[in-house]
């Protein structure tokens, strides 16, 4: 058990963040979230060593998210009383800079699978082969869909750069 519990603390943030950029809102991620550490708690024994602990534990949390059927991006600012970020201009430059953090474009542009490819390598730092394995895609449409991915953003910065310095 005590094993286990070093296990949650050490994935329990990063799947949060994971899973609130495929949850419609901050309660679903983290429903997503208890689900994937019970089903993981629970299927402990069904854990296969030739992999990686963490392949097999976003596999659990893409599942669980898909079931809520919400593939918007969370809006981690939704609680937050829109009185205090008028009365707070630090507030809404802070959120104003958040608005276009590259995770939220790339949410916003990219499709769900080549989003999640590319938080797996980018966010989380996972080898090609284990993002293939996470997805039960073949290395090649990892790779080909990490380079669309880069190209799409690339693209959308270098759009948004010509705008604003014209």
């Amino acid at each position: 058990m005590d094993a286990f519990t070093d296990l949650v603390r050490a994935y329990r943030e990063r799947l949060l963040r994971f899973l609130m950029t495929r949850c419609a809102s901050v309660a679903d991620a983290e429903d997503a979230l208890q689900d994937t550490l019970i089903a993981a708690y629970r299927y402990l024994h069904s854990y296969d060593p030739r992999w990686r602990f963490s392949t097999w534990l976003y596999r659990i949390a893409i599942r669980n998210a898909a079931r809520l059927h919400a593939p918007e991006l969370v809006d981690v600012n939704e609680t937050r009383d829109l009185r205090d970020e008028e009365s707070d201009p630090l507030q809404h430059c802070i959120a104003a800079s958040e608005s276009e953090n590259l995770w939220v474009v790339a949410r916003r542009l990219l499709s769900d699978d080549v989003f999640t490819a590319m938080w797996l390598r980018y966010a989380e730092d996972m080898s090609v082969n284990d993002i293939s394995t996470t997805l039960d895609r073949s290395v090649s449409w990892t790779k080909v869909n990490l380079m669309r991915g880069r190209r799409s953003l690339e693209t959308q910065m270098n759009d948004a750069a010509e705008q604003a310095y014209g």
